[in-house]
């Protein structure tokens, strides 16, 4: 063999090792500590096993069955209506729980005295479909970041990164990323009622029709059966008259290196369908009043470009968690929407282990949040609290996404977000479906009802 030969088929098998390991995420030994039972990490790659003190139980496959007498449709009753709570922390007493509470969750006991945390007994209630769990421990091992961690690749349907990267800030995109990439149903219906009352407590709800399309979570799909389209989604404010019939359309890519999220709106004052490049990062929400951004959807969604990730720890805290209270069509909207906060004898918060990921802007980057503290949750890979910091570095606001077990699927997911501005003494709480037809998981569309054109059809011009 000649020396140019040889050299090239250095160069071919070092191109080989390097392409095996990047597609290698965990070492075949890794990849089997995940399991349904039996295994030291669950399926989603969460301990296991309880802590040391006994406050945190074993996960056992969480809700597997639903309570007796519920039917599909219905609000989902609680399973652990029986509980009693075993602590109630004060603006008197927060001092004493250490880190087990957070930055923003200190701010609200310091500026509302009679904000508190009802604590009850740990329970692992999250839970996902078996096919679920079989597609992100295969994912554990092929999966990777792509395109500075603006993409993945070689994953399919379930999370990406059941176990994260040693190096922490590959893993902090991957917490994120394993957020944005939760299972949430092929496809659905849902109500997203919001309520942004001042700070004397007065409010109009306004009534939020959404429906999303997922092609990446259906079965046998890969990620070149998706075209680069994570999310389909539709948007249409019914009520109060003076907004009703604003329509938002959005195709949410997978990799916005690739392609950057495209966006439509309906304005029927100007009756037309328009593109709208702004519908991303830190431009207001709909109907938000400004006390949302549009990446504080689903707490976080979108693109990842304008900041630097970094996972800084795992902890025990204090988390809103099995808020079926809130949750209940037999809790009003009036009983939730209180000045200055959710009513919290109608939450329920208990302590969880969570990954803490810290997002800092980049330098020549903008948004009006330079540096945010996500706490992700270790079962489910939901955000349920986050902090948000303003451009003196002082904390801003601080969000909350108290979530349920949605039994018919099943999968762990938020039925309320709120996000308070500790400035102003505002908040802002989206999801409020108590009175409304519940979460459909059953519905039926397909791509072509989420385009331009499909709003026409829709009666919008």
């Amino acid at each position: 063999m000649t020396m140019l030969k040889k050299t090239k088929t250095a160069a071919l098998v070092a191109l080989a090792l390097v392409s095996t390991a990047a597609l290698a995420k965990v070492s075949p030994q890794e990849a089997a500590k995940l399991g349904v039972s039996g295994t030291p990490l669950t399926p989603m790659g969460a301990e296991r096993a309880g802590n040391k003190d006994g406050t945190i139980p074993e996960w056992k496959g969480g809700i597997t069955s639903p309570p007796s007498g519920y039917k599909v449709g219905d609000h989902h009753p609680d399973p652990y209506a029986d509980d009693k709570p075993t602590l109630t922390i004060t603006a008197a007493n927060y001092k004493e729980q250490g880190d087990k509470i957070g930055a923003g969750q200190i701010a609200m006991f310091e500026k509302y005295k009679n904000w508190k945390m009802v604590v009850y007994p740990t329970r692992r209630s999250a839970s996902y479909p078996a096919r679920t769990y079989e597609t992100t421990i295969k994912n554990a091992s092929t999966g990777e970041l792509v395109d500075d961690g603006e993409g993945v690749d070689n994953v399919a349907e379930g999370v990406p990164f059941p176990i994260l990267d040693k190096d922490p800030v590959k893993a902090g995109y991957e917490a994120v990323w394993n957020h944005k990439l939760k299972f949430k149903g092929v496809a659905g219906l849902r109500w997203a009622n919001q309520a942004a009352p001042t700070a004397s407590g007065a409010y109009t709800l306004t009534r939020i029709k959404e429906e999303l399309l997922g092609l990446y979570y259906k079965p046998g799909n890969t990620l070149k059966d998706i075209n680069n389209i994570l999310i389909y989604f539709y948007q249409e404010v019914v009520a109060p008259p003076r907004l009703a019939g604003q329509v938002l359309l959005v195709h949410e890519t997978l990799d916005s290196k690739k392609e950057p999220r495209q966006a439509w709106v309906y304005n029927p004052g100007q009756r037309r369908v328009r593109r709208a490049p702004n519908v991303a990062y830190d431009n207001p929400g709909t109907a938000s009043d400004g006390l949302r951004t549009n990446d504080q959807t689903d707490m976080f969604n979108g693109a990842m470009d304008r900041y630097d990730w970094k996972l800084v720890g795992k902890k025990e805290m204090y988390v809103p968690y099995n808020s079926y209270k809130a949750h209940s069509d037999k809790t009003k909207v009036e009983d939730l929407v209180k000045p200055g906060f959710i009513n919290p004898d109608l939450l329920r918060y208990e302590l969880h282990r969570v990954y803490v990921v810290e997002a800092t802007l980049k330098a020549g980057q903008r948004h009006i949040n330079p540096r945010r503290t996500f706490y992700i949750d270790e079962d489910s890979w939901q955000i349920l609290v986050m902090d948000h910091y303003d451009t003196a570095g002082k904390l801003w606001r601080y969000s909350e996404a108290p979530s349920v077990n949605y039994y018919e699927v099943p999968l762990m997911w938020s039925t309320l977000e709120t996000h308070h501005d500790l400035k102003s003494g505002r908040y802002i709480v989206s999801g409020l479906d108590n009175q409304e037809a519940m979460y459909d998981f059953s519905y039926q569309t397909t791509p072509d009802m989420f385009t331009p054109q499909s709003l026409r059809q829709r009666g919008f011009q």
